[in-house]
């Protein structure tokens, strides 16, 4: 085995025991920059977001191809020594088959984990059996591999605010082997309640301007939160309203939060 593989299997255990107590926080990086910086602060692992890297690559979200998320993966994961988990959004596949063959090209990145999604951009939200098929493939395929899988209901992101049909889908997600179950867009007390002690196993909650806070979540039960593209976005809102200042102003005031060089210096290679 190559020190690289050791590393790579290294973070898969570490990723798969992090969900097993308490809560972690896994931040969203976009590109090398931000995951080092990222890991530099502390963080136990990362997790990359589809719509930070579509940002990043001047897109809309669901406009990333295949190859360039692998791409993307694979510098994330040679960046940082800490697991890094991968949003395939519905695995880039219309079979199960290509969802397990998608499964196997992130396992060879060397990430630690995955999620899959139960919507099609074009299609809208698959019916539950096909949703239930294609996780199965995703979590045989990751099994294999020892990849941490993330079953995501879609529900609430695209105007289906149903949490009984959530909590059902999520249940069957669970069944048919994920390792994690995930909601975005849940926010309240008692939705988020009730899915960790319906559903059963590790959660994940995406993190929202009005939502919880990560201590009121670790008192719910959840296992893991992450921030989705919102720290990307922060980060190009930041640069944005400079960059206005500059053009309407003239002037440069936002020089004073620039990142330190401090935080340079702990999170970027030197020479």
């Amino acid at each position: 085995m190559t020190a690289e593989s050791e590393r790579h299997n290294a973070c898969r255990k570490r990723f798969r025991e992090l969900h097993e107590r308490g809560l972690f926080v896994m931040p969203n990086p976009w590109d090398v920059g931000s995951a080092k910086l990222l890991a530099a602060l502390g963080f136990h692992a990362l997790a990359t977001t589809s719509s930070g890297l579509a940002a990043a690559l001047g897109r809309h979200d669901q406009q990333v191809t295949p190859d360039e998320l692998i791409e993307h993966v694979r510098a994330l994961v040679e960046a940082v020594d800490i697991p890094v988990s991968v949003d395939t959004e519905n695995c880039f596949a219309e079979t199960a088959d290509g969802v397990a063959r998608t499964v196997e090209q992130i396992g060879a990145t060397g990430a630690a984990g995955l999620s899959i999604e139960d919507y099609h951009p074009s299609r809208g939200l698959y019916h539950l059996d096909e949703a239930v098929r294609r996780v199965e493939a995703a979590a045989d395929a990751a099994r294999d591999q020892d990849l941490v899988l993330t079953a995501r209901a879609e529900n609430h992101l695209y105007g289906v605010d149903d949490l009984d049909d959530t909590i059902h889908r999520l249940h069957a997600y669970r069944q048919a082997g994920a390792d994690v179950v995930y909601a975005p867009g849940l926010e309240r007390r008692d939705a988020i309640g009730r899915v960790v002690s319906e559903v059963g196993g590790a959660v994940n909650v995406l993190l929202r301007r009005h939502g919880l806070a990560v201590g009121e979540l670790t008192d719910l039960g959840v296992r893991r939160v992450s921030t989705g593209g919102s720290l990307a976005f922060a980060a190009y809102g930041a640069m944005t309203q400079a960059a206005r200042e500059l053009s309407d102003s003239g002037t440069s005031t936002y020089i004073d939060s620039v990142l330190s060089t401090a935080d340079r210096e702990a999170a970027f290679d030197s020479g």
